[in-house]
Protein backbone atom coordinates (compact mmCIF):
# COMPACT_ATOMS: atom_id res chain seq x y z
CA UNK A 1 0.00 0.00 0.00
CA UNK A 2 1.43 3.37 -0.96
CA UNK A 3 1.30 6.45 1.22
CA UNK A 4 -1.31 7.95 -1.14
CA UNK A 5 -3.73 5.03 -0.88
CA UNK A 6 -6.78 5.78 1.22
CA UNK A 7 -7.41 3.35 4.07
CA UNK A 8 -11.04 2.56 3.23
CA UNK A 9 -11.59 -0.96 4.49
CA UNK A 10 -11.85 -2.23 8.03
CA UNK A 11 -10.99 -5.85 8.80
CA UNK A 12 -12.76 -7.48 11.73
CA UNK A 13 -11.48 -10.76 13.11
CA UNK A 14 -11.84 -12.82 16.26
CA UNK A 15 -8.68 -13.61 18.18
CA UNK A 16 -8.00 -15.16 21.58
CA UNK A 17 -7.69 -12.76 24.50
CA UNK A 18 -4.06 -13.82 25.02
CA UNK A 19 -3.18 -12.77 21.44
CA UNK A 20 -5.00 -9.46 21.91
CA UNK A 21 -2.98 -8.77 25.06
CA UNK A 22 0.27 -9.70 23.31
CA UNK A 23 -0.47 -7.45 20.31
CA UNK A 24 -1.49 -4.53 22.53
CA UNK A 25 1.59 -4.95 24.73
CA UNK A 26 3.92 -5.10 21.76
CA UNK A 27 2.28 -2.05 20.14
CA UNK A 28 2.58 -0.14 23.41
CA UNK A 29 6.27 -1.05 23.75
CA UNK A 30 6.92 0.16 20.21
CA UNK A 31 4.87 3.33 20.67
CA UNK A 32 2.56 2.59 17.73
CA UNK A 33 -1.17 1.96 17.48
CA UNK A 34 -2.46 -1.60 17.38
CA UNK A 35 -3.94 -1.02 13.92
CA UNK A 36 -0.61 0.28 12.56
CA UNK A 37 1.27 -2.68 14.01
CA UNK A 38 -1.19 -5.23 12.58
CA UNK A 39 -1.31 -3.41 9.21
CA UNK A 40 2.52 -3.41 8.97
CA UNK A 41 2.71 -7.07 9.93
CA UNK A 42 0.11 -8.03 7.29
CA UNK A 43 1.71 -5.92 4.55
CA UNK A 44 5.15 -7.36 5.22
CA UNK A 45 3.82 -10.91 5.48
CA UNK A 46 2.11 -10.82 2.07
CA UNK A 47 5.13 -9.20 0.44
CA UNK A 48 7.42 -12.03 1.52
CA UNK A 49 5.44 -15.21 0.84
CA UNK A 50 8.00 -16.57 -1.64
CA UNK A 51 11.05 -15.79 0.49
CA UNK A 52 9.51 -17.11 3.70
CA UNK A 53 9.43 -20.66 2.37
CA UNK A 54 13.21 -20.57 1.85
CA UNK A 55 14.03 -18.88 5.17
CA UNK A 56 11.43 -20.37 7.55
CA UNK A 57 13.96 -21.37 10.17
CA UNK A 58 15.57 -17.93 10.35
CA UNK A 59 12.24 -16.13 10.63
CA UNK A 60 10.94 -18.50 13.30
CA UNK A 61 14.03 -17.93 15.44
CA UNK A 62 13.86 -14.14 14.98
CA UNK A 63 10.12 -13.99 15.60
CA UNK A 64 10.41 -15.92 18.85
CA UNK A 65 12.89 -13.33 20.12
CA UNK A 66 10.60 -10.45 19.08
CA UNK A 67 7.33 -11.82 20.47
CA UNK A 68 8.80 -12.20 23.94
CA UNK A 69 10.98 -9.10 24.27
CA UNK A 70 12.86 -8.48 27.47
CA UNK A 71 11.87 -5.29 29.28
CA UNK A 72 14.07 -2.34 28.27
CA UNK A 73 15.44 -2.05 31.83
CA UNK A 74 16.68 -5.66 31.85
CA UNK A 75 20.36 -6.22 31.21
CA UNK A 76 21.22 -8.58 28.35
CA UNK A 77 21.99 -12.20 29.24
CA UNK A 78 25.66 -12.62 30.20
CA UNK A 79 26.44 -14.87 27.20
CA UNK A 80 25.19 -12.19 24.81
CA UNK A 81 27.57 -9.46 25.97
CA UNK A 82 27.37 -5.79 25.07
CA UNK A 83 26.83 -4.26 21.65
CA UNK A 84 30.05 -2.52 20.66
CA UNK A 85 28.78 -1.28 17.32
CA UNK A 86 26.49 -1.76 14.35
CA UNK A 87 27.45 -2.98 10.88
CA UNK A 88 25.30 -2.15 7.88
CA UNK A 89 24.83 -5.17 5.62
CA UNK A 90 23.00 -6.28 2.50
CA UNK A 91 20.93 -9.20 3.81
CA UNK A 92 21.24 -12.59 2.16
CA UNK A 93 18.35 -13.97 4.23
CA UNK A 94 15.16 -12.65 5.77
CA UNK A 95 15.39 -11.16 9.24
CA UNK A 96 13.19 -9.25 11.70
CA UNK A 97 14.01 -5.88 13.27
CA UNK A 98 14.37 -6.43 17.01
CA UNK A 99 12.88 -3.01 17.72
CA UNK A 100 9.84 -2.49 15.42
CA UNK A 101 9.20 -6.09 14.29
CA UNK A 102 9.50 -5.12 10.60
CA UNK A 103 10.38 -8.02 8.36
CA UNK A 104 13.67 -7.29 6.65
CA UNK A 105 13.56 -9.12 3.31
CA UNK A 106 16.55 -10.72 1.65
CA UNK A 107 18.29 -8.13 -0.54
CA UNK A 108 17.57 -5.12 1.69
CA UNK A 109 20.00 -3.20 3.87
CA UNK A 110 19.86 -3.54 7.65
CA UNK A 111 22.18 -3.24 10.65
CA UNK A 112 23.62 -6.21 12.54
CA UNK A 113 24.78 -5.78 16.14
CA UNK A 114 28.44 -6.48 16.85
CA UNK A 115 28.88 -7.93 20.33
CA UNK A 116 31.99 -8.06 22.48
CA UNK A 117 31.48 -11.85 22.77
CA UNK A 118 30.10 -14.40 20.29
CA UNK A 119 26.35 -14.79 20.60
CA UNK A 120 22.94 -14.08 19.18
CA UNK A 121 22.52 -12.11 15.97
CA UNK A 122 20.47 -8.95 16.46
CA UNK A 123 19.11 -7.17 13.40
CA UNK A 124 17.80 -3.62 13.29
CA UNK A 125 16.17 -1.80 10.38
CA UNK A 126 18.05 1.33 9.37
CA UNK A 127 15.10 3.56 10.37
CA UNK A 128 15.08 2.29 13.96
CA UNK A 129 18.86 2.44 14.23
CA UNK A 130 18.92 5.99 12.88
CA UNK A 131 16.21 7.11 15.31
CA UNK A 132 17.96 5.47 18.24
CA UNK A 133 21.34 6.97 17.46
CA UNK A 134 20.08 10.46 16.59
CA UNK A 135 17.48 10.83 19.36
CA UNK A 136 19.08 8.76 22.07
CA UNK A 137 15.77 6.90 22.46
CA UNK A 138 17.43 3.87 23.98
CA UNK A 139 20.79 2.56 25.05
CA UNK A 140 22.93 2.12 21.95
CA UNK A 141 24.96 -0.61 23.62
CA UNK A 142 22.14 -2.89 24.76
CA UNK A 143 19.54 -4.77 22.71
CA UNK A 144 15.93 -4.48 23.79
Amino acid sequence: MTADEKKEKVLHTRIPESLDEEIRGHASQLGVSVSNLVRNILQNAFGLVGDIVADTTSIAQSTRAVTRPTPPASPPPPAQGQIIGWQEALLNLNAVCDRCNAILPRGTRAAIALFDVPGTRVFRCLNCLGEELSHGSGPADEPE
